[in-house]
């Protein structure tokens, strides 16, 4: 896709950034009766009264709110700890590492708000999903508007070659994500090759999208692909197990709820494909139940099975393939910590 042409829309007044307060000129209280939620805020005698550009402000926070809504409790911001982790070897200018976070943090977010519709999801990060609050309808517009916010912001980064990219990693993840929800709805098993072929291009599209909208900037030319594959992969299967095993996890979403969204994930396929003979784990998967004592029998199912020493393997094993591509990067004090962390999760007893 070409660089835009110089003669694109204004760019809006606001900084999307990524705390609500960013917003603040849009939703300050004001003397004037026109208020967001009156009937004349926007088309009555009120409206009037405010300029064009006060009058977009206050649209603005109207087409955002479902976005806004998700920003008042922050998520772990792992995306962006990545792309300051892969600035110790890229050395781009702070303005540009700056900007890619926020694009990389705006699909993130969005991303989410189309997650939770697709997976029927009830909590997000501890508190109702958007559209349970602002319906299904303006959570997917204010997503969309975000997805192409995003774009402009890239379109801002000035290089002939960063639309190109972000259309070309944004392609990588709706696949993946398409894929992910066809398996689920037709209830077809993915192989395990065929599982990490997916998460590649649904995980790994936003971590290819910083990393190689990042390189632009550098004079670092090192491939960093065998890495933010390795990571994207990584990183999905982490979650994979998080979901059935972490406590937090529980408290931020719901107890297992890959079960209740009939979820392939990756200890679940193990839990299937081992055990061909046994119909268990594909019959509970087909229910979408919200029973706990059956999610908490199917998670001892899988524990007595393996399924959950065999993720925990394969985390092992991808864990040895980051570092070692880390090490033909050079040291990295920032990732290496990183990695760390997250390996608690499947080095120490469950939580």
């Amino acid at each position: 896709m070409a660089s835009a042409p110089h003669n694109t829309a204004p760019t809006p007044s606001f900084s999307l950034t990524l705390n609500p307060p960013q917003l603040n000129d849009a939703t300050k209280t004001s003397s004037n009766p026109c208020s967001l939620h009156s009937p004349t805020s926007m088309f009555g005698t009120g409206a009037m009264t405010l300029t064009k550009e006060e009058r977009e402000k206050v649209q603005d926070r109207i087409l955002l709110e479902p976005y806004t809504y998700i920003l008042q409790v922050p998520g772990k911001k792992i995306r962006i700890k990545l792309t300051k982790a892969f600035n110790h070897w890229l050395q781009i200018p702070s303005e540009k590492l700056e900007k890619v976070s926020e694009i990389i943090q705006m699909l993130h977010n969005a991303s989410l708000l189309v997650d939770d519709i697709e997976d029927n999801s009830k909590l997000r990060r501890g508190i109702p999903v958007a559209h349970s609050i602002f319906g299904t309808a303006q959570t997917i517009n204010a997503a969309n508007y975000v997805y192409f916010l995003g774009l402009q912001k890239t379109i801002e980064l000035g290089h002939p070659e960063a639309t190109k990219i972000f259309m070309e990693q944004l392609i990588l993840l709706h696949q993946g994500q398409g894929m992910d929800i066809w398996w689920r709805d037709a209830f077809v098993c993915p192989t395990e090759d065929e599982y990490k072929e997916m998460v590649l291009k649904k995980t790994g599209g936003l971590f290819g999208l910083a990393v190689r909208l990042m390189q632009l900037f550098s004079e670092n030319k090192s491939d960093f692909t065998p890495l933010s594959d390795m990571l994207g992969l990584y990183f999905q299967i982490r979650d994979d197990l998080a979901n059935l095993q972490s406590k937090e996890y529980t408290e931020n979403k719901s107890y297992c709820e890959d079960l209740t969204e009939g979820k392939f994930s990756f200890p679940i396929i193990h839990g299937i494909l081992s055990r061909p003979e046994d119909n268990q784990v594909m019959n509970i998967l087909r229910k979408r139940t919200t029973d706990e004592e059956i999610k908490k029998y199917c998670v001892d199912h899988l524990e007595k099975i393996g399924s959950f020493d065999y993720t925990k393997s394969v985390l092992v094993e991808l864990e040895e393939i980051v570092l070692r591509e880390m090490s033909k990067l050079g040291a990295n004090p920032y990732l290496q910590a990183m990695v760390e962390e997250l390996g608690k999760l499947y080095k120490e007893p469950s939580q």
